[in-house]
């Protein structure tokens, strides 16, 4: 029986508008993804529906934890966090409409096989208004399409590895990023503060060997060049 096909993120979240720029960057990091897998098969972006028929439904809804959660799918809606537990965690990234352009790297640097497997790990995901606060928009166009090497260094500052919890990463006081970086992490009471810079907004999302904590502010030594004055030249 052929999965059921995703349906717009704009179906699911009829309370939430995006600026265009969100569609803007998923469509040019698809079509830098269509550039590098020329010659090869590759599966579509979706996998199946976090409802599909024939997988067990989880008892009880994974708790999510911080002041952004209340924006996001929630109950019965696709993307709720109970519907999302089983999923492979770069399919669980496109249910969150705060995370079009950390989605959208994922797919245009190729790093979709590092988000599962293994120990599991835990993705510290920044939201898109906290890439349009640290680059511009010139600046993240050329990342996506033309710096992959940087992309993906980008992306292992926000990777740890092994599933950890928001509870988990309290409790260790630092974790040590897949680019080598040491990050301190303090708080508790349902958010926690990373590298004294970047809070979580809404953390202990569950995926298929993952944890994804949504977090306000892009971690790494990339200089900042978004805000104010930031945007493109016309």
């Amino acid at each position: 029986m052929e999965p059921p096909v995703i349906p717009p993120r704009s179906r699911s979240l009829p309370r939430l508008r995006w600026p265009a720029r969100r569609r803007r960057t998923a469509a040019l990091a698809a079509g830098a993804l269509a550039l590098m897998l020329t010659g090869t098969g590759c599966s579509g972006p979706g996998a199946a529906s976090p409802a599909a028929a024939g997988g067990a439904a989880p008892t009880a809804a994974p708790l999510v934890s911080g002041p952004l959660c209340d924006l996001l799918p929630s109950g019965s809606d696709p993307g709720n966090p109970a519907a999302l537990a089983g999923q492979p965690a770069e399919a669980a990234l496109q249910w969150l409409p705060v995370l079009t352009t950390f989605e959208a790297a994922v797919r245009a640097s190729g790093m979709s096989a590092d988000l599962h497997g293994g120990p599991g790990v835990t993705i510290l995901a920044p939201t898109d208004d906290a890439f349009a606060a640290k680059f511009s928009e010139d600046d993240l166009d050329h990342l996506l399409l033309a710096e992959k090497d940087k992309l993906r260094g980008l992306l292992r500052e926000h990777l740890v590895a092994g599933s950890l919890s928001l509870a988990d990463l309290v409790a260790a006081g630092t974790v040590t990023t897949l680019a080598g970086t040491t990050v301190t992490v303090t708080g508790g009471g349902g958010t926690a503060r990373l590298a004294g810079q970047a809070d979580t907004v809404c953390a202990d999302y569950r995926a298929a060997g993952a944890r994804i904590h949504i977090i306000n502010h892009v971690l790494g030594s990339l200089p900042t060049t978004g805000g104010e004055g930031g945007h493109r030249a016309h």
